[in-house]
C-alpha cells in the first residue's frame, strides 16, 4: 500500500472538492513546495486529525497483554498437526505482543525454539533457548527444554558443548528433582544415543545451493568507479537536456557484467495484507502470514524467528543487533507512530525515513542546513528557491573553490563531481511536481501535515534524538529547528519523488513442502526503497539489464552486450513481453510523465495484429500457424483449412480443465496417472495449439515435476527443455523466469548426475543462469 488507505484518501479528495475556487487555484499554481506544503497544511482542521486518527486505531500495532496466550494456542494447533512454519509464526506473533521479561515472553520462546527443532534450524532453536532463559523461563519446565538444548549441540557436532549440558541438567536434578525417575532415565539414554552421532549433511543439493547464494551475495564489483559510489568503472555518468542523468558503457561489456552493487539508502517493509480491524477480520488478532512476519524490518533477511520491538507489536528484527541499530536510526520516533504510518502508507513512510536518516550524514552539512541554518530563516524562503532548492544551491549545486564560484555540471554530484549513494543525492532526484494533479499533492501534502503534528505532540525533540551519534560527534550538533514545516516540505519532497523513483524491492519465496524434489518460486514485492545510483537508470521496453536484490542491496548486470558508448537501460515496469505498446505507453505516461520511444515501442507500432505464438492456434493438417478473427485460416498458402475462434477457445478450455485434473493427481502423489493424464494433454495440444503456446509449456513443466519425482531424471530434463523453449519466447532468454527455469533444469541435471553445473552453466549460458541466483 503506497499511498493512504482509501477512506482518508477519499476524505481527503472530498474536502479538496469543497474547497472555494480561489483556494484550489492558489495550491495549483504553487511554485514552491514550500508554498504548496504551507497552504495545504493551513488547512487541515481538528475534526481531520481526529477522522485519521479513528482510522489508525484499527491497526492494533502496541502490545496486548491478552495476545501472547491466544498465539501460543494457535501455535500449539499448528504444532500438532505438524505445520512447524505455521506454528512458528504463530509464536513469534504471541513474542510480539508479549513484554519482555515476562513468562509470556519465556514459552513463546521455548514453544518457537520446538518448532524450529523440528525445522531443522538447529542454531536458531538453540538461540530461542537462551531468549526464553533471558525471559525468565520457568523453572519446572527447564529439563525438557535442556534435552532439546543437547539434541541441537549433537546434532551440529558440538558433543562438548553437549555434554556439558547434559551434566548441568544431572546436576540440576539431583539437586532438585523436577521428574519422575523413570522420565529421567528416559532422558538419559535418549542422551546417550544422542552421543554416538553426529549427523551428516541433510541435503547435498540444498548445501550447494546455498554456497551458490552466499557466492553471489559475496560478489563485488570488480573496479568501483572513481565517479559514481556502488558502480562499475566500466559506466560513466552523463547528462542531457532532454534524457536528464544517465549512464553509458565506458568499455564493451559482456552478458552477466555487474554494473551496479547499492545498499539502499532507505527501505522500508510493504505490509502487504495488513488489514485493520473494521474491514472485517474474524478476531482482533490476525493468524495470517505476512511479509512483516517473515522479513527483518530493517536489513529485509528471511527470519522464522524474528525478534520484536520492546515497544510495539509490528516491527520485527532477525537479530538484536539489527533491533537495536532500527532503534537508534528511526525506529525510536517511528515506534509510537506504527499505525498512523500503516494508515498513511508506505510513501509516507519512506519519507520520514529519509528525513530521519539525513540526522546521520557523515558531512552533517544537510542535517546542519535543515536544522541550524534555515531555522533562522523565513521558512517560506525565497520565492525564487524552495526548501530544496536552498539545500541543493548551498550543499554542492554551487560552492566557493579558491574565490571562484565552482558549478557542479551534474545534479545531485558533489563539489568534486562525485555522485554518491547519500542524502543529498535523494535530495536532487526530481519530485516532477509540476506534473502531479493538484488533487494528488493535496493529499500528500495534508498527510505529510498530520504526521507532522503527530511528531509535534509524540515529541518536540523527536526529530533531532540520535544527534549524539558518533557520526556526528565530529560536527557541531545542530540546534533544533523549531519549524516543523521545514522537515514537513522535505518529506513532501521525498513523497512526491516516490511515483517515479521508488524502487520496488522483491524477493523469491519458495512454494512447496520440504520435501518436494522440484520446488517452485514466484517473485513477490517486499519493500519500497531509495536507491540514488540505481534511479540514474533510464526506461527501455526491452533493457539491456537485469535487477535482482539481495536483502536491501540491489544489484545489476548486463543481460547482453553492451557496446561502448551505449546507455545502460533498465526496465521500470512495462516490459515488451508483458504489454502490448498502448498499455505500456499508457502506464508510463501516467506514473512517469514521459513517452516511451524506445526501439520496441517504434517497431511494436509497426507490427501486425497477429497473435503472439505463445497465445496462437495452429492447423492442424499442416501445423502452420492461423489467423483471423472470428475465422481463423491457415497461413500456408497451399492449405486452406480454416475454423471457427470459438471452437478452438472450447478446445483450449477443456485442454486446461483436463490440465487442472493432472496437477491435482500429481499434488496428491498418485505420479503414474498424472503422466498418463499429461501426456494425453500433450497430444490433444499438438494438434491445434502452437509449439510455443504457454499451455504447452505448461504441460511440459508439469510433466518434468512428474518424472521427477519418480526420478526419472532423463525423462524430467528433456520435458523440461522443452518448457524452456516456451518461456524464451514468451519472456526472452535474459528473463528472471527463464533464469527460474534454468535452476530448475540444474536441480534435476545435479541429481540426476548427468553433468556438473559448471557444465549446465556453459551448456545453457551464464548470464541466465546467474540472472536466477541473483533472485
Amino acid at each position: 500500500m503506497d499511498l493512504p488507505v482509501e477512506e482518508w484518501k477519499s476524505y481527503i479528495l472530498e474536502k479538496w472538492a469543497l474547497l472555494p475556487k480561489s483556494v484550489q487555484v492558489t495550491i495549483s499554481k504553487a511554485e514552491t513546495l514550500s508554498d504548496i506544503f504551507l497552504h495545504s497544511s493551513s488547512l487541515l482542521q481538528p475534526e481531520d486529525e481526529m477522522f485519521l486518527k479513528r482510522l489508525s486505531r484499527g491497526y492494533l500495532v502496541g502490545k496486548d497483554p491478552n495476545a501472547p496466550l491466544f498465539y501460543r494456542e494457535e501455535g500449539n494447533k499448528k504444532f500438532q498437526e505438524k505445520d512447524y512454519t505455521g506454528a512458528t509464526v504463530l509464536y513469534s506473533k504471541g513474542v510480539s505482543h508479549s513484554r519482555p521479561n515476562t513468562e509470556d515472553t519465556s514459552l513463546c520462546y521455548a514453544n518457537r525454539s520446538a518448532a524450529l527443532f523440528h525445522l531443522g534450524q538447529y542454531e536458531t532453536c538453540l538461540e530461542d533457548i537462551v531468549r526464553a532463559q533471558m525471559h525468565g523461563y520457568p523453572e519446572r519446565l527447564q529439563p525438557k527444554m535442556m534435552l532439546r538444548k543437547a539434541e541441537c549441540l549433537v546434532l551440529l557436532g558440538r558433543l562438548q558443548e553437549a555434554s556439558q549440558t547434559i551434566s548441568d541438567l544431572e546436576s540440576s536434578f539431583a539437586a532438585k528433582p523436577t521428574l519422575a525417575a523413570s522420565q529421567f532415565q528416559i532422558l538419559q539414554r535418549t542422551l546417550c544415543r544422542l552421543k554416538m552421532k553426529i549427523q551428516k549433511k541433510e541435503n547435498l543439493t540444498e548445501t550447494v545451493s546455498a554456497a551458490l547464494t552466499k557466492a553471489f551475495e559475496d560478489m563485488d564489483l570488480r573496479e568501483e568507479n572513481k565517479q559514481i559510489s556502488s558502480a562499475s568503472a566500466s559506466v560513466s555518468l552523463c547528462t542531457d537536456p532532454f534524457k536528464g542523468r544517465y549512464l553509458i558503457a565506458t568499455k564493451d561489456i559482456l552478458p552477466g557484467e555487474l554494473l551496479v552493487k547499492e545498499d539502499a539508502f532507505v527501505s522500508v517493509l510493504n505490509p502487504a495484507e495488513v488489514l485493520p480491524l473494521h474491514l472485517g477480520l474474524e478476531s482482533k488478532w490476525d493468524t495470517r502470514v505476512t511479509n512483516g512476519d517473515l522479513y527483518c524490518h530493517r536489513c529485509l533477511k528471511r527470519s522464522l524467528a524474528p525478534v520484536p520491538c520492546d515497544g510495539c507489536s509490528y516491527a520485527k528484527y532477525c537479530s538484536q543487533e539489527c533491533m537495536q541499530q532500527a532503534w537508534d536510526l528511526y525506529h525510536n520516533i517511528e515506534c509510537s507512530l506504527g499505525a498512523l504510518l500503516l494508515t498513511l502508507g508506505v510513501f509516507c513512510h519512506v519519507a520520514l525515513r529519509s528525513t530521519l536518516l539525513a540526522r546521520f550524514e557523515d558531512a552533517g552539512e544537510v542535517t546542519r542546513k535543515l536544522c541550524g541554518d534555515i531555522s533562522n530563516k523565513d521558512t517560506r524562503l525565497p520565492e525564487s528557491k524552495n526548501l530544496v532548492q536552498t539545500l541543493s544551491y548551498d550543499l554542492g549545486g554551487e560552492s566557493e573553490k579558491n574565490g571562484k564560484t565552482v558549478e557542479t555540471p551534474i545534479p545531485g554530484c558533489d563539489i568534486n563531481g562525485k555522485y554518491e549513494n547519500n542524502y543529498y543525492a535523494v535530495c536532487n532526484l526530481l519530485p516532477h511536481t509540476e506534473n502531479h494533479s493538484a488533487e494528488y499533492k493535496f493529499l500528500c501534502a495534508l498527510s505529510i501535515s498530520a504526521l507532522c503534528r503527530q511528531l509535534e505532540a509524540a515529541s518536540p525533540q523527536a526529530l533531532m534524538t540520535g544527534l549524539t551519534s558518533s557520526k556526528l560527534k565530529a560536527a557541531m550538533a545542530p540546534v533544533l529547528c523549531p519549524e516543523s514545516s521545514i522537515w514537513g516540505v522535505a518529506m513532501l519532497r521525498h513523497m512526491l519523488q516516490l511515483q517515479c523513483n521508488a524502487q520496488a524491492i522483491t524477493a523469491i519465496q519458495q512454494t512447496g513442502s520440504k520435501e518436494n524434489i522440484i520446488t517452485d518460486s514466484r517473485q513477490v514485492r517486499l519493500a519500497t526503497g531509495i536507491f540514488p545510483v540505481v534511479s540514474l537508470l533510464n526506461h527501455s521496453c526491452s533493457p539491456n539489464t537485469s535487477m535482482s536484490f539481495v536483502s536491501t542491496v540491489a544489484t545489476v548486470r548486463a543481460s547482453q552486450h553492451i557496446g561502448k558508448g551505449q546507455e545502460i537501460l533498465h526496465c521500470y515496469g512495462p516490459h515488451e513481453s508483458r504489454m502490448g505498446v498502448a498499455e505500456r505507453q499508457q502506464k508510463l505516461r501516467s506514473q512517469y510523465f514521459f513517452d516511451c520511444t524506445c526501439p520496441a515501442c517504434q517497431h511494436g507500432k509497426h507490427r501486425t495484429t497477429a497473435e503472439p505464438r505463445w497465445e496462437a492456434f495452429c492447423c492442424c493438417s499442416c501445423r502452420a500457424l492461423i489467423q483471423g478473427d472470428e475465422v481463423l485460416s491457415c497461413g500456408n498458402a497451399s492449405c486452406t483449412e480454416s475454423v471457427s475462434r470459438d471452437h478452438l477457445v472450447s478446445r483450449l478450455q477443456d485442454l486446461q480443465q483436463q490440465v487442472g485434473i493432472a496437477r491435482k493427481l500429481l499434488r496428491n502423489g498418485k505420479l503414474e496417472r498424472a503422466i498418463q493424464q499429461l501426456l494425453g494433454c500433450q497430444h490433444d495440444a499438438e494438434s491445434f495449439l502452437s509449439a510455443e503456446h504457454s499451455v504447452v509449456g505448461e504441460i511440459e513443466d508439469d510433466l518434468a515435476q512428474a518424472y521427477a519425482a519418480l526420478g526419472d531424471w532423463q525423462k524430467s530434463a528433456a520435458h523440461l527443455q522443452k518448457s524452456l523453449r516456451v518461456v524464451e519466447v514468451r519472456h526472452g532468454p535474459s528473463s528472471v523466469e527463464m533464469g527460474h527455469e534454468l535452476f530448475k533444469l540444474a536441480q534435476i541435471f545435479f541429481n540426476g548426475n548427468q553433468v556438473s553445473l559448471l557444465e549446465l552453466t556453459s551448456e545453457c549460458g551464464t548470464p541466465q543462469l546467474q540472472a536466477f541466483h541473483r533472485e
